[in-house]
């Protein structure tokens, strides 16, 4: 009886010791812009060290793994303080949980991949307006139950109020879990003494999400699927406030900059259209529009110059009546010409409208030189001079020596990516790395580049039944034989998700989207240096991390230096 009650005793203990046990897991911090799988293993690094100039984004990750399941994961922002009194409230934080997406198929020619769960969108641990979803919320980010031995990730992103003052705000992050002791991650930030302007500097094309969100929910309704949103108002209003708040340019209604025939034979933009346009440019901080096409206005250009001329002329004085800062108008002639017949066409309608000398610029995606070594255009098709004037070749058929001499005659580059089935290129696709999204800006600066394109509106999803369970890619048929199996591109067209799953209406971001806005911002640094006189030391700089679009530093942390290196080059004082 006594050795009974004494072994019963001592599972009593044991039970006891189970149940008041803290379970081990581990939180560790990345500040570099690249992936974390879920198959990573954890490091050494939690204390979190970051900087940023005022009206700017900076972001972190925070991870988690257990080699148990722990239920109720939980972060919990914290203001920051500096010395004197000021402040970052938490209310300055946005959190997200990386929701993770199984890629067994690597991006065409992506010779490094490896197959496994890679995060790319992101849920929202406070969702947006406009509307709550009309079907049952799928994701959330918090509370969250991490699975034995897999890594997850959240991001961080913290903004600085424009009022900031400068110098290092400390605070700590709480991280718990039911059973598990709460872990505390010191954040510090460094404001640097230098302020982002709210208009971004470099143009961008990105399309507009809203316009393809439309589609796409009207297939799937017709699918008998899911239903369309309600208010398409409030899901347009979110939409342009998200690519704004990632430095994008916003996409206004065409019906605001479509000029109305007067009487007189001239043309004119409404007032109330102006007016919209004017509030909408300063809302969204849209640093350019683009026109409808002349096509709209008339069919032959040769023939109807005078009409043409009209109206093109309505910008010219709408221009003049949004009374703010220089707005670009341009037309997107043509998307990649790639015909003997398609390039009369440009050289047509390019140089009819260019000789209206008007406000709207000439864009067309294509390089700016011929040869008979050109992926697109053959060298008996001519050339497309003194039909364009904004340039706008893939990253891979830059050619820097002939971009220069299109700019001495005042015209203008950009560039683009759209699969990039070339040279090495910063290829945009969800299993190349992501510091991929972040190195062209540093090189599109470098050379002069004053636009960045892309294509696909930001939610190509037609190829999979749902986003969120399979990840979105774009398959390339054009050119496959019979037999053969088409190239895909994993997360190409795709830089945001539909929101529906996580609670609201609208689109939430990717950590790739994080990742592009992080390089408009490094661009938004250059070209304040260059404001200041300084562009000779910033592109010394620059040309040491991408010596070009076929080459560049492959380790995040050297941006990061960069980075700093740029604000002390502006401030005027370490470090440089």
């Amino acid at each position: 009886m006594k050795i009974q009650r004494f072994q019963g005793f001592v599972v009593v203990l044991c039970l006891f010791a189970a149940c008041t046990a803290k379970a081990k897991w581990d939180v560790w911090t990345v500040t570099e812009t690249r992936h974390v799988l879920r198959d990573e293993l954890p490091s050494a690094s939690l204390a979190v060290n970051i900087a940023a100039a005022r009206n700017e984004w900076v972001s972190f990750q925070i991870l988690v793994r257990s080699e148990a399941p722990l239920k109720g994961v939980r972060i919990e922002p914290a203001g920051l303080a500096a010395p004197g009194g000021a402040s970052l409230g938490a209310s300055q934080a946005w959190l997200y949980r990386q929701h993770q997406t199984l890629i067994e198929k690597g991006t065409y020619r992506n010779d490094a991949f490896r197959a496994g769960w890679y995060p790319d969108a992101l849920i929202p641990a406070r969702p947006d307006a406009p509307a709550q979803s009309q079907a049952p919320v799928r994701f959330r980010a918090l509370p969250f139950d991490l699975p034995a031995a897999e890594t997850h990730g959240f991001w961080v992103d913290l903004f600085v109020p424009e009022a900031a003052a400068p110098g290092v705000y400390r605070g700590a992050y709480r991280v718990s879990a039911d059973g598990a002791k709460p872990i505390s991650v010191p954040v510090s930030l460094t404001v640097w003494d230098f302020t982002l302007p709210a208009t971004p500097t470099l143009v961008t094309e990105f399309g507009s999400p809203a316009g393809r969100l439309r589609g796409y929910y009207r297939e799937r309704a017709e699918a008998g699927i899911e239903p369309e949103p309600k208010d398409w108002d409030a899901v347009e209003d979110q939409c342009n406030s998200v690519l704004r708040d990632h430095r994008l340019n916003a996409v206004p209604p065409d019906a605001w900059l479509t000029p109305q025939e007067q009487p007189d034979g001239t043309f004119a933009i409404p007032r109330e259209n102006i007016d919209a346009l004017r509030e909408f440019i300063e809302r969204y901080h849209v640093n350019a529009v683009q026109t409808p096409h002349p096509d709209t206005a008339v069919k032959d250009p040769e023939k109807e110059r005078v009409r043409l001329h009209a109206w093109l002329a309505a910008f010219d004085r709408a221009a003049v009546d949004l009374d703010g800062p220089d707005i670009l108008f341009y037309t997107y002639l043509k998307d990649e010409p790639n015909s003997a017949e398609q390039y009369r066409y440009v050289q047509t309608w390019g140089r009819a409208v260019r000789e209206a000398k008007s406000v709207v610029k000439v864009l067309v995606v294509e390089q700016p030189w011929t040869g008979p070594d050109q992926w697109h255009a053959n060298i008996s098709w001519g050339d497309l001079y003194g039909a364009v004037d904004i340039w706008c070749p893939l990253f891979s058929l830059h050619r820097q020596d002939k971009a220069e001499e299109r700019r001495a005659l005042g015209e203008t580059i950009w560039t683009y990516t759209a699969l990039c089935q070339m040279e090495p290129t910063p290829w945009w696709q969800i299993d190349y790395p992501l510091l991929n999204y972040r190195v062209p800006t540093w090189m599109a600066w470098r050379d002069g580049m004053k636009g960045l394109l892309y294509w696909g509106g930001l939610t190509y999803w037609g190829e999979t039944d749902n986003p969120w369970t399979t990840a979105p890619f774009y398959t390339e048929k054009a050119g496959v034989k019979e037999g053969e199996e088409a190239p895909i591109f994993n997360g190409d067209g795709s830089l945001v998700y539909p929101a529906r799953a996580t609670g609201s209406e609208g689109i939430v971001p990717s950590i790739r989207l994080k990742a592009l806005r992080d390089a408009i911002e490094d661009f938004e640094y250059l070209a304040i240096a260059e404001r200041q006189g300084k562009a000779e030391e910033a592109r010394q700089l620059v040309r040491s991390l991408t010596p070009s679009f076929f080459e560049w530093q492959k380790d995040p942390a050297a941006y990061e230096t960069a980075r700093a290196r740029l604000a002390g080059l502006i401030t005027g004082s370490a470090p440089r």
